[in-house]
């Protein structure tokens, strides 16, 4: 196809990616523009595109996934493309579907291509018609034939809702007499969460690692894969820690994958960034999923390519050819920092931001759409930025991240960076010995007491030390006191409140 001359481009998303994208557009040369709800009406990403529109209340059901919304603020602005970031609409079909309608260019894969990979049943069945090896399963899931099935492979199995993703409709089952409850179950969460209640069944790996490979295809059918990324470190299926290469990887294996998801790729006639997911058991790999969209992790690609994925992106949905990538260097490392409570069992959490401390250095980079009085609300993902390390090798990557999250200070929400600084220094991660089970066999319990009190002399000392925005001391304990509010709170035990009202 011709090449397409790209003006202007909507970012229909929020947040960090939102900022990272109209980043690299400007850095491009084009105009952007920023979609935002009520509750983002002051956000980093709206301040810095070249325009903005409100597109409804708070909900995401009346704002970021309003499609409606987004695309009469793509005409309103003279917008030719938009980019979904992820998230929200970025593998909804239908939304693909509508912008392509519009005369618009939507940055990412066709919306047939996204909708055959986004069930996760035809996506199997596209694998194992590109050779691509599958975990042993059952794509039609009715009780006597799960039965049978286990029965045969052996328990536990694992039921799958065949949309959707983020561990729900998804159920382990241990044993015949539990079978056919989990097969309701799994199908009924599946209909709540997808409006669609199929299921399907896999041999369950007890100990898989998870590992996926970086893809980019443009219209003259080239597929070009990036290396992979290791993504085990998980809780409750969602990834909180990333690193590229994957350690402990033969280069066999890695060249199979690579060359997997190649084919796979090219199979489904893919054009734009995807991920090619699999779970590795020993030395065998079997196919997962494809996200058809870009990845959480990117960065830790970009850092060891050299390269700036959302610009491939752009340049593949203006019609041109992709280049091979530059041979990867070093050793990259991501963490997630999200608005949750690790010692209570990641429950979500909210604020304030009173003080904003962002460390620096060699190697050190970080994705974040925060600033000191950012409002964390309860409307969207839990996402405050994402830590990213580089280093000559994983060694120097991992030193580096353990200071890296020693330096950084997000005050007022509380949020997963010292149980990531834990679980990066940890000797289990030293020593690459990783899967998917990590964080329950490493980090069950998690902090220690000591671990609380220490973590509280530190916040204590910031903010005597900052002033926390000039915040009431009363405001500033609200929002720094233990979640549970229990008398045994870090603030009351160590005198921090009190070191705090002296000043």
């Amino acid at each position: 196809m011709a090449r397409r001359k790209l003006k202007v481009l909507l970012v229909a998303n929020r947040g960090e990616i939102a900022l990272r994208i109209i980043r690299t557009a400007r850095a491009m040369g084009l105009r952007t523009v920023a979609v935002f709800s009520e509750a983002d009406a002051h956000s980093a990403h709206v301040a810095a595109a070249d325009d903005a529109r409100l597109i409804g209340g708070a909900p995401a059901a009346e704002s970021y996934l309003n499609i409606d919304s987004i695309i009469a603020a793509a005409r309103e602005t003279g917008a030719d493309a938009i980019h979904p970031g992820y998230g929200f609409l970025s593998e909804r079909p239908e939304f693909a579907r509508a912008v392509e309608q519009a005369g618009l260019i939507f940055v990412g894969p066709r919306a047939d291509v996204m909708a055959q990979l986004g069930d996760k049943i035809s996506a199997r069945k596209l694998a194992i018609a590109a050779g691509v090896p599958v975990v042993p399963g059952l794509e039609a899931a009715a009780p006597d034939a799960a039965c049978e099935f286990a029965a045969r492979e052996g328990f536990p199995i694992l039921v799958k809702a065949a949309a959707g993703g983020g561990g729900r409709g998804m159920r382990v089952v241990e044993s015949a007499e539990v079978c056919v409850a989990a097969l309701e179950a799994a199908s009924r969460e599946a209909l709540s969460a997808f409006g669609d209640g199929r299921v399907f069944i896999e041999k369950y790996l007890a100990r898989p690692r998870h590992i996926e490979v970086q893809f980019l295809g443009d219209e003259k059918g080239n597929i070009v894969t990036m290396g992979e990324r290791d993504c085990s470190i998980q809780r409750r299926h969602q990834k909180i820690v990333e690193e590229s290469p994957a350690p402990h990887l033969s280069n066999t294996a890695r060249d199979a994958m690579l060359a997997a998801a190649t084919r796979l790729a090219r199979a489904a006639g893919y054009t734009n960034a995807g991920t090619a997911e699999f779970l590795v058991d020993g030395d065998r790999f079997y196919f997962l999923e494809v996200n058809a969209r870009l990845q959480v992790e990117h960065p830790i690609t970009e850092i060891r390519f050299g390269c700036d994925l959302v610009e491939e992106q752009l340049k593949i949905a203006c019609g041109e050819e992709i280049a091979p990538p530059s041979a990867p260097r070093g050793c990259a490392i991501e963490c997630r920092i999200n608005a949750e409570d690790a010692s209570a069992g990641f429950r979500p959490a909210i604020g304030i931001v009173l003080d904003l401390r962002v460390p620096a250095g060699p190697g050190v980079r970080f994705d974040t759409h925060l600033a000191r009085g950012s409002e964390v609300t309860p409307f969207y993902d839990g996402l405050l930025g994402k830590l990213i390390t580089y280093g000559s090798d994983r060694k120097q990557a991992r030193a580096r991240m353990v200071a890296a999250l020693d330096e950084l200070a997000i005050l007022g929400v509380t949020n997963t960076a010292a149980f990531l600084r834990d679980v990066i220094a940890s000797e289990a991660f030293g020593a690459a010995d990783l899967s998917t089970r990590f964080i329950e066999e490493q980090f069950s319990h998690w902090p220690s007491e000591d671990q609380a009190l220490t973590e509280a002399a530190l916040i204590a000392a910031s903010l005597t030390a900052s002033g926390a925005l000039g915040i009431r001391p009363t405001e500033a304990a609200a929002q720094l006191t233990a979640a549970d509010g229990a008398d045994r709170s870090p603030w009351k035990a160590l005198g921090g409140f009190e070191l705090w009202k002296r000043q």
